[in-house]
């Protein structure tokens, strides 16, 4: 793996043939698999190691603090990915991803319950042909997590490993896993300054916060600091009853849309890529994960296809179409809140534009 110098980035380049073994491998029989795909899609899939191809760039590493550099792991081609003992598949009694919001996701119930619809639309169109549902809304008191101020940030969180457990507990029967998201900041534990989510594969669970993601988080003037002063009770619960929720905008939807399916990918078996740029890039930081493409590039993309079963034309054809629906629901479904509020809170998908864009290029290599 040779790293071509420049003062300000690097790029992580990869012979065609190793691409190539990585996408397709060299066993007999995962080769007939791969044959076996439609010839649209291989088409898309063999960009990976088409030096002409404008589809999938390289990773790029822009500093010592990334991912790839600070974190040395063993990288996952398609073989790997398929022989892995362990790698748990959604089966027919296990279809569905269920998604738990544990307190708010929005400053109003009504901003809440769309921005949920909108990721679950995501979700479904991301894993295609997989089912997501929707549990109703906790508040942190039910999951008796312990909770803390940050001494550095002065933020409440919420620990990680205590709302697994508590995901463990409610996972439904048909659960291929369970997704904790909230808008409150974890922490895995107590020598931890923060996570931005935590899951366990075996279990089938994870839990994700876009406390983060706002845009004012890092600033001097970020409303959810509390008051050190407040000597806070374990148990007391109601620190979280007017918890301070970034406003939702368009970037802080793309941020999480990617989060949630790059962590859900983690569970169906996927590990850090590291062949292209690509969703499932580690990310050590929020510049580092905004750099990171909302796409999987087709090593992935072969993985999560063995793994759902979709048809990757179709696939792309759902995301287009979520990208295109500026509301979060098909009409006639969920309307019964409308009366009484009467808002229509159109998706703010403008961040997902150049992304819709690219999808359409994909969808005419997979239709040539």
């Amino acid at each position: 793996m040779g790293k071509k110098n420049s003062y300000l980035m690097q790029t992580v380049q990869h012979s065609e043939q190793t691409l190539k073994t990585a996408l397709i491998s060299k066993n007999p029989t995962l080769v007939s698999r791969y044959e076996q795909l439609d010839a649209g899609e291989r088409r898309l899939l063999n960009k990976a190691f088409k030096p002409d191809n404008d589809l999938f760039g390289p990773i790029t590493l822009h500093s010592e603090s990334d991912w790839i550099t600070s974190h040395p792991e063993p990288p996952q081609d398609f073989e790997q990915f398929f022989s892995d003992p362990s790698r748990k598949a959604p089966s027919p009694e296990k279809r569905s991803i269920y998604i738990q919001c544990i307190g708010s996701l929005g400053n109003t119930r009504i901003i809440s319950e769309e921005y949920i619809k909108w990721l679950k639309g995501y979700c479904e169109a991301f894993f295609y042909g997989l089912t997501v549902k929707l549990l109703e809304p906790v508040p942190v008191s039910v999951t008796r997590c312990s909770f803390r101020i940050n001494d550095n940030t002065q933020n409440l969180q919420i620990h990680a490993g205590h709302i697994l457990r508590f995901l463990k507990r409610k996972k439904p029967r048909d659960a291929f896993c369970i997704v904790g998201i909230t808008m409150i900041d974890l922490y895995p534990r107590d020598s931890w300054n923060f996570v931005f989510g935590q899951a366990s594969l075996t279990d089938g669970v994870g839990i994700f916060s876009f406390a983060r993601y706002g845009s004012d988080f890092c600033s001097s003037r970020y409303e959810g600091k509390v008051n050190k002063l407040q000597k806070v009770s374990s148990s007391d619960y109601s620190v979280f009853d007017n918890y301070y929720i970034p406003e939702v905008t368009s970037v802080l939807l793309l941020r999480s849309c990617k989060t949630l399916t790059h962590e859900i990918g983690h569970i169906f078996g996927l590990r850090h890529c590291q062949w292209l740029a690509c969703l499932m890039q580690g990310s050590n930081h929020l510049e580092e994960a905004d750099r990171r493409p909302l796409n999987l590039c087709p090593i992935c993309l072969r993985k999560l296809r063995c793994a759902v079963g979709f048809n990757i034309r179709e696939r792309y054809q759902a995301l287009v179409k979520w990208i295109e629906d500026e509301s979060a629901d098909t009409p006639g479904v969920g309307t019964e809140h409308s009366r009484e509020d009467n808002v229509n809170l159109p998706k703010p998908v403008e961040a997902f534009k150049e992304w819709k864009e690219w999808i359409i290029k994909c969808l005419a290599v997979v239709q040539k």
